[in-house]
């Protein structure tokens, strides 16, 4: 599809992002005389723009904690996406402890974003995607966990005439992920700033013949106005829902046919990033990638055994 071609999803896109530039003014307006209330708030904004736009099997949830099935829980989640298969009463019954199994995605949810919520929201990530036992038998089971966990911005607080704000997200995220990220499966997964860009991650097990060590690489991609400076119709949130949608897809087949359908519509916009290698030992024995050069096509297949996660 040409960039500049449009799709009324561009205009969906568009009306949400300037009722989310609106909803973030009048917290602006609040925060100083009550903080938490401007934090619920924001969260209850997500809330509701994930209701509507996922799909209505999916409930969306405020403040909760997550079990895993060994009794570990994580700390507090700002907004949590529970699945299809999550236990009715529990819900009704208002419980805030939320069964890993059940968990599709959670995030972490900022009014303005700064550095330091880079950092905490990977470490708990790494926290969160732990609560999960290790998956094998495949390249996508060794590199992922069965949850999406992501970061959620209306705005941030780089607004100086010579602030570089993109440039500092990069640096911290990818800062945080070297110093927290253990493994492939515990990185983050999306970081969206409605007002700015939105960064989501790829996983790609292709081996190349010049660098045999390298079993994975990981990669933030980045879907800035950098990259889309030619489009009238890049935004961030539909970044977001478009990538959040090919995540959940992955574990839940039926949404594919509209993750693929997002995908073909772009959107997502363009983006680049820069990877993070990873050794063979990243997999156990059954789970290693089957060929040595992979195709490096963008395109999900739904293939466990792809050379391209998005």
């Amino acid at each position: 599809m040409s960039e500049e071609k449009k799709h009324d999803l561009h205009d969906f896109m568009r009306q949400l992002r300037d009722k989310m530039a609106a909803n973030y003014k009048q917290i602006q307006k609040r925060a100083s005389e009550d903080p938490g209330t401007a934090g619920d708030q924001g969260e209850e904004n997500w809330r509701d723009l994930l209701s509507g736009w996922l799909p209505r099997t999916y409930e969306v949830v405020t403040k909760g904690r997550i079990i895993g099935q060994d009794g570990h829980i994580s700390p507090q989640i700002d907004v949590l996406v529970l699945k299809s298969i999550y236990p009715k009463q529990l819900i009704d019954e208002g419980q805030k402890i939320f069964l890993a199994a059940g968990v599709a995605a959670a995030f972490e949810c900022k009014t303005t974003l700064n550095a330091e919520h880079i950092e905490k929201t990977v470490k708990t990530c790494v926290e969160v995607k732990n609560l999960y036992p290790v998956r094998t038998g495949t390249p996508y089971k060794e590199l992922h966990a069965p949850i999406v966990y992501g970061l959620l911005a209306h705005s941030h607080s780089w607004k100086g005439s010579n602030s570089t704000p993109e440039d500092n997200i990069r640096q911290k995220l990818w800062e945080s992920d070297i110093s927290h990220v253990l493994h492939p499966r515990e990185c983050l997964d999306l970081l969206c700033v409605a007002d700015l860009a939105t960064w989501s991650l790829s996983k790609q097990t292709f081996r190349l013949p010049e660098r045999p060590n390298v079993g994975a690489r990981t990669v933030y991609y980045e879907h800035t106005h950098y990259y889309n400076s030619k489009s009238k119709h890049f935004n961030p949130i539909g970044t977001l829902i478009s990538r959040l949608s090919l995540r959940l897809a992955w574990e839940d087949p039926s949404l594919r046919t509209l993750a693929d359908y997002y995908l073909r519509t772009s959107i997502d916009g363009s983006a680049g990033g820069s990877e993070r290698p990873w050794p063979s030992s990243v997999y156990k024995k059954e789970g290693r990638p089957r060929t040595g050069i992979g195709d490096t096509s963008s395109s999900p297949f739904w293939d466990e055994w792809s050379s391209i996660f998005l």
